[in-house]
Order: structure tokens, then sequence, then C-alpha cells
């Protein structure tokens, strides 16, 4: 069958009788197969998917299909599908099953989505390369000698690898960006409180947003479109009114901002720096005003991101304590060894670190000394980049210092995988959306990199009309060249 990278490709053969959407889901369950040694599926929903594919293919043939109607998803293992396993890559959620829905699942399903099974990640979302995941690493797709990023490698994986249109990641601090861009495709993430969290198991709750993985802008925008919006599941879900994200396009000139610190890093590639002055030059050329902007905080990002989340994390992960649910220790014989033997024994390498880290920066005598203190950075960074953004349209920067580094490479230097974070944190401290495009790919190593523009929180419409046009632009320039 041939590759489709949109659901207008899709729903344009459907409608010509190329094939059906049974057919279509079909192909892509083959596919998963095909691709078992990369270790993305952790489970597929094959009687449901095909189904649900029978049944809105008939809503299709009536008229009566709703907006995503022809789009196969795939789902992060830590978001919640009713009747489906759930269990963020972790043991101390193995075979635990959700009883209900997120609401952004839902709301997908109500417009007629199929999703086609749950793909691996990190755990609990902790880690940007997934390695860190209970069930094994995650390989690259486009080279199985590296990783595809992470926290939501097996969604990006998924799409690289095609075996499905789409995927729902999570994003906490680059989690959909970084494996976007390791894997050469679109990475969304929305402004926090755009869309619910209800239903997705919590890393860092003020931090956390569900966005999609797709091979084109106007897939992104579509499925931000559906599940975008107050929920009143969500108390931090916001009440700004969604626009139509797919819809009319602006193609009036921007005015961008390109972080001078990111682009002149000394952690950057040099052809990652290289092709993004390229980028800036093609940008100036099609009539955007692009100048250099200055982040000084920069090297402050990474720092209080982690102070922050680490908080979070040992506040939201003390749940998991082998009384309530999921997995307890059989060495257990009291209170305390259950709570003790059943963390220790299910939790992750990565996650009991974080944990800790947490711990310790709320304990006494050390609140005021880091927490506090990371989220004033957090307030001055938040102060300083919408200040930005009332002078620029958007802020561009790498999403990526470099590639996809290989397996293993960085497992024993915890430090220098935190640091993987230091363009895409940004954006989530501050609140705003961002967007990982797949423009480049590295001479050297075949492997994609992406180019990451941010907007004005709730200003999802203008970043992804205007990334829309870049990839539109970009496409054409490639095939005419």
């Amino acid at each position: 069958m041939k590759e489709y990278t949109s659901l207008a490709q899709i729903r344009g053969a459907l409608d010509e009788g190329l094939f059906t959407l049974p057919e279509l889901t079909e192909h892509y369950l083959k596919r998963i197969e095909e691709t078992r040694e990369l270790n993305i599926f952790l489970e597929t929903f094959e009687a449901e998917a095909r189904e649900r594919a029978e049944s809105v293919q008939k809503k299709i043939a009536a008229g009566t299909a709703g907006k995503l109607a022809g789009m196969v998803v795939a789902l992060k293992d830590n978001i919640c599908y009713a009747g489906r396993k759930v269990s963020a890559a972790s043991k101390i959620l193995e075979n635990f099953q959700s009883l209900f829905s997120a609401t952004a699942v839902q709301r997908m399903l109500d417009e007629d989505v199929v999703f086609i099974g749950r793909v691996n990640c990190d755990e609990f979302a902790m880690g940007g390369s997934n390695e860190n995941s209970s069930f094994g690493p995650v390989k690259n797709p486009l080279n199985p000698a590296y990783v595809p990023g992470g926290s939501s490698g097996g969604s990006a994986a998924a799409v690289a690898a095609g075996c499905c249109l789409a995927a729902l990641g999570s994003d906490t601090g680059g989690s959909i960006r970084q494996p976007a861009s390791f894997c050469g495709t679109v990475g969304l993430k929305p402004t926090y409180g755009r869309v619910s969290r209800h239903g997705l198991i919590a890393f860092a709750s003020s931090f956390d947003q569900i966005g999609p993985i797709t091979r084109s802008v106007s897939d992104a925008a579509l499925i931000l479109e559906v599940i975008a919006g107050k929920d009143e599941m969500d108390s931090t879900s916001a009440s700004a009114p969604v626009t139509a994200y797919a819809g009319e396009r602006d193609s009036a000139p921007m005015k961008i901002g390109y972080i001078e610190e990111c682009i002149d890093n000394d952690a950057l590639d040099p052809e990652v720096r290289k092709q993004h002055l390229t980028l800036i030059d093609e940008l100036r050329g099609a009539g955007h005003t692009v100048e250099p902007v200055h982040l000084e905080e920069l090297a402050y990002l990474v720092p209080a991101y982690y102070v922050l989340t680490t908080a979070e994390a040992s506040s939201n992960l003390s749940r998991y304590d082998g009384i309530h649910y999921g997995y307890r220790s059989e060495a257990a014989t009291d209170i305390d060894s259950t709570y003790v033997k059943s963390r220790s024994e299910a939790f992750g390498k990565e996650v009991k670190r974080r944990i800790m880290l947490g711990t310790f920066v709320l304990s006494s005598g050390y609140y005021d000394a880091y927490y506090a203190k990371g989220q004033k950075v957090r307030r001055i960074l938040k102060e300083k980049t919408d200040a930005l953004l009332e002078q620029y349209d958007l802020l561009l920067s790498p999403t990526t210092p470099h590639t996809a580094f290989k397996l293993g490479e960085n497992t024993e230097d915890p430090i220098k995988m935190y640091l993987e974070d230091i363009f895409t944190v940004h954006a989530n401290l501050a609140g705003i959306p961002a967007v990982s495009l797949p423009l480049f790919t590295h001479p050297e190593n075949g492997l994609p990199f992406g180019a990451q523009f941010s907007a004005k929180a709730f200003n999802e419409k203008d970043l992804l009309s205007f990334a829309h046009n870049l990839m539109q632009r970009r496409a054409l320039a490639k095939k005419e060249g």
C-alpha cells in the first residue's frame, strides 16, 4: 500500500475507493508485526480496531463520519483507555486496567478515530531516550542502533515506522518534541491547560500536557481541534475558546525571534547550527522578519525544571504504595515492608532517583533553598517569555542539540541525559505552545532533527498556520528541486 502522510490523503483515497478503512487497519496491524523487533507496541487492540474500522467505514459511506474518520492512532502507555491496560511502562502498574478513558481519548473516539494499540514510553514519562521502560527500550525505526527519544519514544517511533498515521503522547519537558525531532515527525505541545489532563497518569501536574505526534502539521492541528477545550474533570483546563486550528491558514509575514543563546550554544552540533542559520535566511527570504533575541536565563532552565518536576513527581507517585492497587511485593510481611519493598522492587532506577530528588527538595530546611527558588526562576522566565512574545509572533530554537544518540550511550550519566532537555523545557516552564518540525537531515549520519517554534499562550492557531505554510513551502521546493 502507498504511504500516506495525512488524513486528507487517506480520506481522498477512501472516497476514490482505492481501499477501505478495514483494509487500511489491516495494513497497519501487519506493519506492527513487521516491526516487533523495535519494541514499539506493548499491546495491540486488534479485535476492537477491526470492529471500529468496519463501523466507521459504514459512517464514511453514509456521509455521517466524524472529523477523524480514517485516522488510525496509537496511544502512549500513560493515557487511559477504558477497559484497556495502562502501566506508564512501569512494573508497579503492570496489568492494571483502566476504568475510564482520558478526556482526550474520548473526544477522539467521538470523532470516529480508530485506536490501534498502546505504545512503549519511559517509565512514568521520566526520560529522554525511551530506555527507562520496564518493558525494554524502543529502537529508532530510522536506525535501530539509535534511540527514538523520550519519553514519548514509542509514539514517535510508531508514526515514523508507518504503524499508524498519528499517536498521542505527553510532554512534561520535551517528551513529544524531542522524540519527534529524533524520528523525523511533527510533535506539538499545546499551551498548558489547552488539553485536559484527565486520564493522563501524572508525572508533574503543573507541566504535563497531552499532544499529537503526526506526519503532517494539518493532522496535528486537526487532532488539537478535537481534544482541546474546557473539561469539568480537570480544574486546570482552560476555558479559552477553541478555534479551527485546521481551518483557513494565514500566510501573512511573521515577526520571529531566534534565541541567540540556543543557536550559539556550545552544546549545539555544528551541523544543527549551520542548518538553522540557513533556515533563518530562508525565512527572511520568504518575507518574515527574523531577529536575534536573548534568553540569558537558559542556563537556569534545566536545574529549575528538575527541581520543580521531581518535587511534583515525589508527591504524585506517593499513591503507588503496594496497598491500593498495582504491584505488591511477595516478600512483604507488614505495612512498612509492603511500602518499602513494593516501591523498591517495582519502580525503575530513574523513577527512584527522581522521587528521592523531589523528596529532598521538599524536605524541611531545603524547601526555600530549592523548591521556592525554582518557582521564582519559573516566574521570572514566564515574565521574560511573555514580554518577548509581545514583541514577536514566534520564537525559534533547535528542538534538540543534535540528532538521536546510540542506545546505551548516555545511560550511565544522568546529568548528560537531563541536559538533553536544554531547548525544550522552556515551553513547559513558561506554559506556552511549541511545535517541532522535521526540517533537517544530518549529512554525516542521515538522521533527522527538528526546528522548534513557540508562540504566545493559546495562540496555537498562528503557530500551526505558520508551521503548515513552512512545511508546504519546503515540500514544494524539494519537489521542484
